[in-house]
C-alpha cells in the first residue's frame, strides 16, 4: 500500500501546494465573475469564447521564450514576476468593477495580460515540481497536485457565486459588489501566494546553460514531436478537450435552459472537479502501477460520453452528475499525461517542454471555450455541446491507432515510459 502523502514530507512542496490552491480558488472565482460579466454587457456566446480565446493567444506567441526563460533562469524567480504581473491586472478589474463598466474591450486588454503572465509561469511552475520532492515520490506529488488543483476548482466556482450575490452594496455605497467583491478577494489570493512562494528555499538555478539560439529554443518542439509517446498523451488531451469542453458554455446552460442563477453556475463549475477531487483521492491510495496508456484512451472516451450527456440534459441534478463524471475521467487522464511530462523528459529541458505542453493545455482549454463560443452561435449552445462529446470518442479511437506507443505505455517510470518507445523498433530500453 502506498503512504498517500508522501510528498509533504517536503517542506517546499507543503509550502507550495498551500500558496497553489489559494490563488487558484481565486482564478477561478475570478474567471466566473469575468465571464457573468461579460455575458452580461453583451448577451452574446461569442464574446464568452473570446475570453477564451485573448487568454490562449499570448502562449501561442510567446511559447517559445516562455520555455527558454523558465530553463535559463531561476524557475521560482519566473513565477514570482508573472504573478505580480496577474496582480496588477486584478487590481485594474476591480477598478473597472467599482466605477461601472459597460464595454468589454478594456476587460479584454487586461485578459491578454493575464494571459502573458500564465504562458511564462505555466512552464516554470511545472518545471519546478520535480526540484521539491525525490523522484520516488514525484508521481505522488502529481496526484496530489492535481488533487489540490480540484480542490481549488470546486472552492472557486462556488465562492466567486456566493461572493457574486453577497448583499454587501448597501453598507459599501453600493458599489462593493458583485464582481467588484469576488476581484477583490482574488487579489488577496495573489498577494497570499507571492509571500509563500517567496520563502521556499529551493533555489534551482539555470538548467540551460547555452546561449539563446535557434536551436536552444526549438529543443523542446523537437523532442516532443520525436518522442511519441509524449506527443500522443499531449495531443489527445488537446483534441480531447478542444472539441468536448463545454466550461465557456455554463453561462449559457445556467441561465436559458437550466435557470439557476450565478450559483446554479458555480455548482456546475464545481461538479467537474469534485469528480476529479474524488478520483485523485482514490489514486492516492491506489495509485495507477500498470495499463496506464490503454486507462487514458478508456478514460478520455467516458470524458466525451459524459459530454453528450450535460448536453443533452435539461434536469440540474443530471448535468451535475454528469458533469461529476467528466472531472472524474479527465482526472485520470491529466495524472498520466503530467507524469508522462516529467518522467520522460531531461531535467534541463523540462522548461521548454512544458511550454510545449503549456500550448496544448492552453488550445484545449483557453482555444476550446473560443471553439464552444462560435459553434454555439452558429448551432446553439446544446448542439455545440453533444457534437463536441462525439468528436471526442472519434478522437480517442483514432489516437489508439495512430499512437501505439502511447497505448503501450505501462508503469509510470521513466524505463517503462522508454520501453514503450523503443518497442516499435524492437529495441532494448537502457536502465537508466
Amino acid at each position: 500500500m502506498a503512504q498517500p502523502a508522501a510528498a509533504f514530507l517536503s517542506r517546499d512542496f507543503l509550502r507550495y501546494q498551500l500558496a497553489r490552491v489559494v490563488v487558484i480558488i481565486g482564478a477561478e472565482a475570478q474567471a466566473l465573475a469575468v465571464a457573468w460579466q461579460v455575458y452580461q454587457i453583451t448577451h452574446r456566446a461569442i464574446d464568452l469564447g473570446y475570453t477564451g480565446l485573448i487568454l490562449f493567444l499570448p502562449g501561442l506567441l510567446f511559447i517559445l521564450p516562455a520555455g527558454h526563460v523558465a530553463d535559463r533562469y531561476d524557475r521560482r524567480q519566473v513565477i514570482l514576476v508573472c504573478y505580480a504581473l496577474q496582480a496588477v491586472c486584478t487590481l485594474v478589474l476591480f477598478r473597472f468593477a467599482w466605477t461601472g463598466i459597460h464595454q468589454v474591450w478594456p476587460i479584454f486588454a487586461l485578459l491578454f495580460a493575464v494571459g502573458t503572465g500564465r504562458a511564462f509561469s505555466g512552464p516554470a511552475s511545472s518545471a519546478l515540481v520535480p526540484h521539491l520532492v525525490p523522484q520516488q515520490q514525484f508521481v505522488n506529488a502529481i496526484t496530489w497536485g492535481s488533487a489540490i488543483f480540484q480542490i481549488a476548482n470546486i472552492a472557486g466556482p462556488a465562492l466567486g457565486g456566493v461572493l457574486f450575490t453577497l448583499p454587501l452594496g448597501k453598507f459599501l455605497h453600493g458599489r462593493l459588489h458583485g464582481a467588484g467583491l469576488v476581484y477583490l478577494f482574488s487579489l488577496a489570493a495573489i498577494v497570499w501566494f507571492l509571500v509563500l512562494v517567496g520563502s521556499l528555499q529551493v533555489r534551482p538555478g539555470r538548467m540551460e546553460h547555452r546561449a539563446i539560439s535557434k536551436d536552444v529554443i526549438l529543443a523542446g518542439l523537437r523532442y516532443v514531436a520525436g518522442t511519441q509517446v509524449l506527443l500522443g498523451s499531449i495531443s489527445l488531451d488537446l483534441f480531447a478537450v478542444l472539441l468536448g469542453g463545454a466550461v465557456a458554455l455554463m453561462p449559457i446552460f445556467a441561465q436559458e435552459i437550466l435557470h439557476a442563477g450565478p450559483r446554479g453556475l458555480g455548482m456546475l463549475r464545481a461538479a467537474p472537479a469534485l469528480g476529479a477531487l474524488a478520483v485523485s483521492m482514490w489514486m492516492m491510495v491506489r495509485p495507477i502501477r500498470k495499463n496506464a496508456g490503454v486507462r487514458m484512451l478508456i478514460c478520455v472516451a467516458i470524458f466525451g460520453a459524459s459530454t453528450v450527456l450535460f448536453g443533452l440534459s435539461r434536469s440540474l441534478p443530471l448535468s451535475l452528475a454528469a458533469l461529476f463524471i467528466v472531472g472524474a475521467s479527465d482526472m485520470v487522464s491529466v495524472v498520466i499525461r503530467s507524469s508522462v511530462l516529467q518522467l520522460a523528459t531531461p531535467a534541463e529541458m523540462r522548461g521548454r517542454v512544458s511550454a510545449v505542453n503549456s500550448l496544448f493545455i492552453g488550445a484545449s482549454n483557453e482555444l476550446g471555450e473560443f471553439e464552444s463560443g462560435l459553434t454555439a452561435q452558429w448551432w446553439g449552445a446544446v448542439r455545440a455541446v453533444v457534437i463536441g462529446g462525439i468528436g471526442s470518442m472519434l478522437i480517442t479511437g483514432l489516437w489508439s491507432v495512430l499512437f501505439p506507443s502511447l497505448r503501450r505505455a505501462d508503469a509510470l517510470t521513466p524505463e517503462a515510459l522508454i520501453n514503450a518507445e523503443l518497442e516499435q523498433t524492437g529495441q532494448e530500453v537502457r536502465k537508466l
